[in-house]
């Protein structure tokens, strides 16, 4: 089979899902699909990942905390994919305040009103693309920039859908990063998931390992001198959520490019080992965060 044929029977699967999961209700679709996600997911080969990352990165707990956490990563993960096709709805302001309780919302606010660009960060807990959401309710449009997935016309069919509650979209790579550039210059706000691994990025430790981490946050705070909001998306219940705001990240400057690059990420880092330890299986431990 032809990348092309593929490409467009994987789309073809993932139109008609999300058309029978928009069709429903979104709690419906939300517990349908964590449901679904509890029964497969554990199954999965690439499971032994996720206990692998766990037993490294909070080697206290026991086995069966292990599973716990894991059956819970599977539900949360299927919740989101079920959750896509409501995005349309999370656009909605009253819709979103209905469903997501933001605690510390005077932080987004004196960004959204200081007349200068600024960057959201979060990483892959929750239902992470309700950042934006939460944000567009506050009156802050977030330009997400996003990893684009590999099969092309699938990612058309979720751009369509974040679309819904996202400003706008820059795709990760080189003609991303001059649109990211462009984003500030404007005085935009930017909405960036900074918890991935990233092959050619630096050395920063997470949970007491290195983990090659991305070092664009700091690269770009450190050049503009725009501030950093830490905001995560916690799910509290069924297909409501908060969204927690932290105070802006304060970075210093030694003169030492390299290093107050690496502190900053370091600080970042440390944010989001206590939101993984606050809620550890609402964080997606599938990713290959560390060396082997």
């Amino acid at each position: 089979m032809t990348n092309g044929v593929r490409y467009r029977a994987e789309a073809a699967g993932l139109k008609l899902l999300f058309a029978v999961l928009g069709a429903l209700p979104v709690d419906t679709a939300s517990n349908f699909g964590g449901w679904l996600a509890r029964a497969i997911g554990p199954r999965l080969g690439i499971n032994r990942r996720a206990e692998r990352n766990i037993r490294r990165a909070l080697p206290d707990l026991s086995d069966a905390q292990v599973r716990d956490v894991i059956v819970g990563m599977w539900d949360n993960l299927g919740r989101v994919a079920a959750e896509y096709p409501h995005l349309k709805k999370f656009g909605d302001r009253d819709f979103a305040l209905d469903r997501i309780t933001t605690i510390n919302p005077e932080h987004a606010e004196a960004l959204r009103d200081d007349g200068k660009a600024g960057i959201f960060i979060s990483g892959h807990m929750g239902n992470w693309e309700l950042n934006a959401a939460g944000a567009k309710a506050m009156g802050i449009g977030l330009v997400q920039v996003y990893r684009a997935m590999n099969n092309p016309i699938s990612d058309g069919v979720i751009i369509r859908m974040r679309d819904n509650v996202a400003a706008g979209l820059i795709p990760k790579g080189r003609d991303g990063a001059r649109q990211i550039l462009k984003t500030i210059r404007a005085g935009e706000h930017l909405g960036m998931l900074v918890d991935q691994k990233m092959n050619d990025g630096i050395a920063v430790p997470f949970f007491g390992q290195d983990a090659m981490t991305a070092p664009a946050v700091a690269e770009l705070a450190l050049r503009f001198d725009i501030p950093v909001l830490p905001a995560h998306i916690v799910r509290t219940h069924g297909a409501h959520f908060k969204l927690v705001i932290e105070p802006p990240l304060h970075f210093e400057t030694t003169g030492d490019r390299d290093r107050d690059i690496y502190n900053a990420m370091l600080k970042i880092n440390r944010l989001f080992e206590r939101w993984i330890r606050e809620e550890p299986a609402q964080w997606l431990w599938l990713h290959n965060r560390w060396p082997k």
